[in-house]
């Protein structure tokens, strides 16, 4: 497959010793209207993971 088709396809990447990470395409945060530093909330739901901003 070439690489535009698999964009959005991601690896899990170890982050210390008890967390994996995921990163998100640069397209798809900046047309969310996101920055870096931001705080998202990730929550579990039925299929996979949603993550959403995080709201006082």
């Amino acid at each position: 497959m070439s690489k535009l088709k698999n964009k959005n396809t991601r690896k899990l990447m170890r982050l210390g010793k008890t967390s994996l990470a995921v990163t998100l395409p640069k397209e798809m945060i900046n047309s969310l209207g996101w920055r870096e530093k931001q705080k998202v909330v990730a929550k579990k739901v039925r299929g996979g993971i949603l993550i959403k901003d995080w709201k006082k």
